[in-house]
């Protein structure tokens, strides 16, 4: 019969519980392994068992904040609405998640850790499923070929991240009203997007000159 693990899951989950709470009070710098320890009740040993260092257990914390997103963006019902669809996402998803989770979104967004490098494959792949599920989303909407989702998409993320960045930061003109803007500035973006035609692909060089020489 093997040996019995020490640090399960269960384990894992409470520190990377106390790791969040711990940024949440009072900064990154208050998560040291040792701290984190404490507040679960366990040693030095469980965290470096679970995640090698405190670098890991900050990947492991920016991993769970895609987690999240992608679950939050799982639970938003499909309509007939493709638009309105992707606008819940963002706002069940992205903003819920940005507003609940602060300290795991500083983390990844904000980069409140100078110098942690976030190349984990773990985290990396949450990161890139997270983003297919918006993708996912855009792509109900009429836009044409997959370029111009891809672009579409990429472009609702970069929105929702710096509202979310500004609600964080407390950086909103008025609290009150950020859902409607959310609302307003994802459902005229994607509008533009429906109602515009794409770019023309870029001409080789000196093509440009013989299209207007007429050749």
């Amino acid at each position: 019969m093997g040996r019995p693990r020490e640090h399960g899951a269960a384990t894992r989950q409470a520190l990377l519980d106390a790791a969040e709470q711990l940024i949440d009070e009072h900064g990154p710098d208050a998560a040291s392994v040792r701290a984190v320890a404490d507040a679960v009740g366990t040693t030095t040993r469980a965290v470096y068992s679970g995640f090698g260092s405190k670098d890991g257990l900050l990947a492991a914390l920016a991993t769970r904040l895609f987690e999240t997103l992608a679950a939050a963006i799982d639970a938003v019902p499909v309509t007939d609405d493709p638009v309105a669809d992707v606008v819940e996402a963002s706002l069940q998803g992205f903003r819920r998640t940005a507003l609940e989770h602060p300290s795991l979104y500083s983390l990844v967004f904000l980069r409140i850790v100078p110098g942690l490098e976030l190349e984990d494959p773990a985290y990396l792949a949450a990161g890139a499923a997270s983003f297919d599920r918006l993708e996912a989303r855009v792509a109900r909407v009429e836009l044409g070929d997959e370029r111009r989702v891809l672009d579409a998409a990429h472009a609702v993320h970069a929105l929702t991240e710096g509202l979310a960045s500004m609600e964080v930061r407390g950086g909103m003109l008025d609290p009150a009203t950020a859902e409607t803007l959310w609302r307003d500035a994802i459902t005229a973006l994607l509008r533009g997007f429906a109602t515009t035609p794409p770019p023309e692909p870029a001409l080789p060089v000196g093509a440009a000159d013989l299209r207007s020489s007429g050749a």
